[in-house]
């Protein structure tokens, strides 16, 4: 099984007279996984740890030696025998203390010895309950967060140079990312629904009507009018043959012709004068009755059933089914064929206005320390609620990846991360067991002699 952590060593049961030391190839890989170069360091100083405490027994089991066959014809090696002894009482001891964390002394299974391999599951358990309760802790997080000023450190990096053009990069890709994403067809779906639920399935008549009688209220339809009379009078003033030609075409055919022409002439002349009369009086009656004409068609529009039920007919005519469906068609391709092309710009307006505003905010994060302050007070929230509903799962995370993780590779990465310090206890013991000995011995040939 692969596990993400940092590999280790395997090693041999220690033989009686202590543990043996790395080989030269301990620590190059774990279970298939190849050693990182910090790893590989510490896997170098924990081979060197380890030979020094054992180069540190094995020089007192030789001084021992020594001592303990000449301390009768050099009494004062007693002292060097009991010193040796000590040291390697200390040493074999903690040796064994450190080998049992990690391991069976020499392959025994003595009880409470290899203690990782056989209780990692509860190490994970606490771990993950340790950081759940200690680091996950809503006030934590929020303390922490309050201390650093996220607002103001996120602002500077907005406002500053790259910080804009990497949020607009980032955006680019989550944009184009999408595009990739969403089906066509889909898409086209959806907006082809929001029309018939929002422009569709209501009725236009009531709405319409509002609308135009408040535009009608207001006069802005005066405009119009006005431009629709213009266009009349100066058609009627440049067609005089066809005012003409039209009244001779309607005339009996008995009435003599130059009759035909003074009637036409007639009827010319005072259609001139009517269109430039109700041109030239705001308030002709003429007027008058498109005002009132509009307002009538405004109130129908919203209280007769009949012109509503018009007006739907049209709407009906308007916007189909295929209508409706290349509505929605056209709308995306636009849209999207418009934001990739911007996105894919750096120079397009959108960016560019995009950048601006995101330097803008930052300026105002770092600048507006009422914005600031909202900022981090939102950060906090979202972090506490993240730590109230989530930070047992967060710590499972801990809990269920070391329970995957084999117990001897388990074993392994933990001595990879602290066994050299762990090799201190050995050196140490050795020394203090040598002092204790030789104090011991001292203490005991005082008094007794």
């Amino acid at each position: 099984m692969q596990v993400n952590s940092e590999p280790t060593t395997r090693q041999s049961p220690p033989g009686p007279a202590g543990p043996e030391p790395l080989s030269p190839k301990a620590g190059a890989a774990v279970v298939g996984h190849q050693l990182s170069a910090g790893d590989a360091e510490k896997a170098a100083a924990l081979r060197k740890m380890k030979l020094l405490a054992l180069g540190l027994l094995i020089a007192m089991a030789v001084v021992f030696v020594f001592a303990f066959a000449l301390q009768k014809e050099y009494p004062w090696l007693q002292y060097v025998r009991a010193a040796a002894e000590g040291g390697m009482v200390g040493a074999l001891a903690d040796w064994f203390a450190v080998t049992a964390l990690f391991k069976y002394p020499m392959g025994i299974k003595i009880p409470h010895t290899a203690i990782i391999p056989r209780r990692k599951d509860q190490i994970g358990a606490s771990l993950g309950e340790f950081v759940e309760t200690n680091f996950l802790s809503e006030q934590v997080v929020q303390d922490k967060l309050a201390s650093v000023n996220v607002a103001r450190k996120a602002g500077q990096w907005l406002a500053g140079p790259g910080g804009a053009e990497r949020v607009a990069k980032e955006g680019a890709a989550v944009i184009r990312g999408a595009f990739k994403v969403l089906n066509d067809d889909d898409v086209q779906a959806v907006i082809e629904g929001m029309v018939r639920k929002h422009l569709l399935a209501p009725p236009w008549g009531p709405p319409v009507g509002r609308m135009a009688e408040r535009i009608f209220a207001d006069g802005h339809h005066h405009k119009l009018v006005d431009l629709l009379v213009d266009r009349a009078a100066d058609w009627v003033d440049d067609n005089h043959e066809t005012i003409s030609r039209l009244v001779s075409d309607r005339s009996p055919t008995w009435v003599p012709q130059f009759v035909d022409g003074l009637v036409g002439d007639k009827v010319y002349v005072e259609i001139l004068k009517f269109t430039r009369a109700v041109q030239s009086d705001p308030n002709h009656q003429v007027r008058q009755q498109i005002d009132k004409y509009l307002n009538d068609l405004a109130q129908d529009l919203q209280h007769d059933p009949a012109m509503i039920a018009r007006a739907e007919d049209i709407k009906a005519q308007v916007l189909g089914d295929p209508e409706v469906r290349e509505l929605a068609s056209r709308t995306w391709g636009t849209m999207k064929s418009a934001l990739l092309s911007a996105v894919d710009d750096p120079d397009s307006e959108l960016t560019v206005r995009f950048k601006a505003a995101v330097r803008d905010f930052g300026s105002r994060l770092v600048n507006d320390a009422e914005l600031a302050g909202k900022v981090n007070a939102w950060i906090g929230d979202a972090a506490g609620y993240l730590m109230r509903t989530y930070r047992s799962d967060i710590a499972g995370v801990i809990t269920d990846t070391v329970a995957r993780w084999d117990a001897e590779e388990t074993s392994q990465k933990i001595e990879l991360q602290v066994g050299k310090d762990l090799q201190f206890i050995r050196i140490n013991g050795t020394v203090v067991g040598s002092l204790a000995g030789l104090v011991i011995f001292s203490a005991a040939h005082l008094v007794f002699g």
